[in-house]
């Protein structure tokens, strides 16, 4: 060692002073490699939200075996890591953007609005795809908050002509603490659910809640009263005339959550997450164009087949003036768009097998799906593809 604190070499031995391995020498980092091929597999299902694990093990599985590939699982996740999610906030956001103008650029219905700072950062985005423009025309739209009241308040506020309405899942589920010091605390909760469940009418509820407060000696208590003054907010029959696609409560919002869940998480670039929102569309598109389909081809039976339901349904539609003048109405149209229909399918039962092409047989219209729960749903599929098609 020289005064400066560095070895020197003396003596070199350039033969091998311990066996090879060979059976060891894919193990080397120098050996291993990913193809271009490999690389964009990864990245395919990556996007797909395909572990890694299994990623790997399908190279393997088309290989033969394990010795035969020039990379090991680790290679696998190195790459996603470092490649595929190891992206800048500055090139994220340029993809983001550009990933939009692309989508607008091939269809002009595609909305987007990009609000962009001084040094051309992206602010604010707002996109809505075609197809969804199209669902809003024929359906309207409804906003689903799964947040706090002091945001509710706001929401008041900046949205003051829509309608709002409280989850009644969350009011319900309060019932046993509120009412349980009272005596035979579980008939009285059964009875406020029927009373809020089964009252048909806005003067039937009005009633039923009336007799329910006597009959129970509440006329003062403060949560019930409260609660009945903001009724038009949160009982069925007050809300059932507007559309809310289905929605009573916020426990949507967990569905939606649990499905979005299946293409994106946490750590999802914007340019992944705009990509698999769109992914997530279409296949939700893609399930209301197999439902259609199935619609089409097969019979699908009615909730109700007994006859003394359908005579327990028309007494009790009969004691209500409101409830037989809608439903006279709903059956005038249904009878109208049937005989339209059939007038349609004599029309294209004339033509010959070659003359059927698919254009003919999209502009036949799939009768509604009778669901076993809730209203029917129109199925207005081929529909809500066209107009998302038009310039």
């Amino acid at each position: 060692m020289k005064d400066v604190g560095l070895w020197t070499i003396s003596k070199v031995v350039l033969n091998h002073s311990y066996p090879c391995c060979p059976d060891q020498a894919e193990m080397l980092k120098q050996y291993r490699k990913l193809s271009m091929f490999v690389r964009r597999t990864i990245e395919t299902h990556e996007e797909a939200r395909i572990r890694p694990s299994k990623t790997y093990q399908l190279f393997v599985a088309v290989i033969g075996s394990h010795c035969e590939l020039s990379f090991i699982e680790k290679d696998v996740r190195n790459y996603i890591t470092r490649k595929v999610r190891n992206i800048s906030k500055e090139d994220d956001a340029k993809e983001f953007g550009k990933y939009l103008v692309r989508m607008k650029e091939k269809n002009q219905n595609f909305f987007l609005e990009l609000n962009l700072e001084g040094d051309h950062c992206i602010k604010h985005a707002f996109w809505v795809n075609a197809t969804s423009r199209a669902a809003f025309d024929y359906f309207g739209d409804v906003v689903l908050f799964d947040t706090t009241y002091n945001t509710n308040r706001a929401i008041e506020l900046c949205m003051p002509t829509t309608i709002h309405r409280w989850c009644i899942w969350h009011i319900m589920k309060k019932i046993p603490s509120k009412l349980n010091s009272y005596k035979g605390h579980i008939d009285i909760e059964q009875e406020m659910s029927h009373v809020v469940w089964n009252s048909y009418t806005k003067d039937a509820f009005d009633r039923n809640w009336n007799d329910f407060l006597t009959k129970y000696g509440f006329g003062d208590n403060k949560w019930l009263s409260e609660l009945y003054e903001d009724r038009h907010i949160w009982i069925p029959i007050y809300l059932d005339h507007h559309f809310w696609a289905g929605m009573r409560s916020t426990q949507r919002s967990k569905s939606i959550h649990s499905f979005f869940n299946k293409f994106i998480t946490r750590n999802s670039s914007l340019r992944q997450f705009v990509k698999q929102y769109d992914n997530c569309l279409a296949s939700r598109e893609q399930a209301e164009r197999e439902f259609d389909a199935v619609d089409f081809h097969t019979v699908i039976p009615c909730a109700t087949k007994s006859a003394l339901e359908w005579h327990n349904i028309c007494e009790f539609a009969s004691e209500s003036e409101e409830l037989t003048k809608t439903l006279h109405r709903a059956f005038d149209k249904v009878m109208v768009e049937m005989e339209e229909y059939q007038e349609r399918r004599k029309g294209k039962s004339l033509l010959t097998h070659e003359e059927a092409t698919l254009s003919t047989v999209n502009d036949l219209q799939s009768p509604p799906r009778v669901k076993t729960r809730g209203r029917p749903k129109n199925r207005l599929g081929s529909n809500l593809e066209k107009r998302s098609q038009m310039p």
